[in-house]
């Protein structure tokens, strides 16, 4: 024979499915208000129990807001963790959470809270994609008052 029967090699590993930022289950709309350090552990619970952070990210969370307030302005939190907890992250995602009424945020009124983990330097884009959105009244007042799926079409741009 000319040629020799190669042997049967292995299938290469399936890449690691990549994470969408946002899943819809991650957004919980038309909360009832809630003291601001529970919403902080709800949305970075969300988080952990998506498999974006350990949970020992939540915390972080706290940390961080201890020594520095997530409030953005226009109604609008993102909490996210301490520098020292990114090793806790394991993938880029998002949380959101709306209060219609809103809640006391450091004596700022809040109407959406969105809990971010940033692999890497991702953060910082996703800290500037959402206050870009945020910089539209029109879109900002529509993901405050809007149903999961609007929330889910702003912040992705998807349907």
């Amino acid at each position: 024979m000319f040629f020799k029967k190669k042997k049967e090699e292995a299938p290469a590993p399936a890449p690691a499915q990549k994470k969408e930022l946002l899943y819809r289950e991650n957004i919980r709309v038309n909360c009832e208000p809630a003291p601001k350090n529970d919403v902080i552990r709800s949305v970075g619970q969300m988080l952990a129990d998506s498999g974006y952070v350990d949970q020992p990210y939540v915390e972080a969370m706290i940390e961080r807001e201890k020594t520095f307030s997530t409030f953005m302005g226009s109604g609008l939190a993102l909490p996210h963790g301490v520098e020292a907890a990114k090793k806790e992250v394991k993938a880029s995602g998002i949380a959101v959470m709306t209060f219609p009424k809103g809640i006391d945020w450091d004596g700022n009124e809040v109407h959406v809270v969105i809990g971010i983990a940033g692999a890497g330097e991702e953060h910082l884009d996703i800290l500037s994609a959402i206050a870009e959105k945020m910089l539209d009244e029109t879109a900002a007042k529509r993901l405050a008052e809007g149903d999961a799926d609007t929330v889910y079409s702003i912040l992705t741009g998807k349907e």
